[in-house]
């Protein structure tokens, strides 16, 4: 028995310390991004038109801005007044104060961006009619 076990250890031994014949094959690099660099005048526009379009509904218009909003960026002005044009077409007012609302919240700690966005914004908002967090009150939860 023991005879045994040591043949079926040696012939295994053995087996291990065969030559293999050495397969090598090339190695292709990944590259993991395959269409070309957006610019951020491309990536403003391409917002800018969808927000434009002017059979958008309240569910386009939630599902761009939250995709929107889950970027790393605080949206641009531009982007953010055809945002709120397209809730003035679909008489959304409480969209409207949620996107400022998250302008805000993106902002974080850099206190000096939500006032420059404001700005930029204030005759969009006075045309439109929408009031800001701040006038409602509400930015005080």
């Amino acid at each position: 028995m023991f005879r045994a076990a040591l043949r079926l250890s040696v012939s295994g031994a053995r087996s291990l310390t065969r030559t293999r014949p050495q397969y090598t094959a090339s190695i292709a690099a990944r590259s993991y991004s395959h269409g070309k660099q957006e610019t951020d005048e491309e990536f403003d526009a391409r917002w800018v038109t969808y927000f434009n379009k002017p059979d958008i509904d309240a569910w386009e218009l939630r599902k761009g801005m939250n995709t929107l909003i889950g970027y790393d960026l605080v949206p641009e002005p531009k982007i953010l007044e055809a945002a709120l044009r397209a809730c003035r077409r679909l008489n959304d007012l409480a969209s409207a104060i949620r996107i400022l609302e998250a302008v805000k919240d993106k902002s974080g700690p850099h206190k000096e961006i939500y006032p420059y966005v404001l700005q930029e914004l204030q005759p969009t908002l006075s045309e439109l009619g929408i009031p800001t967090p701040e006038e409602l009150g509400i930015d005080k939860a």
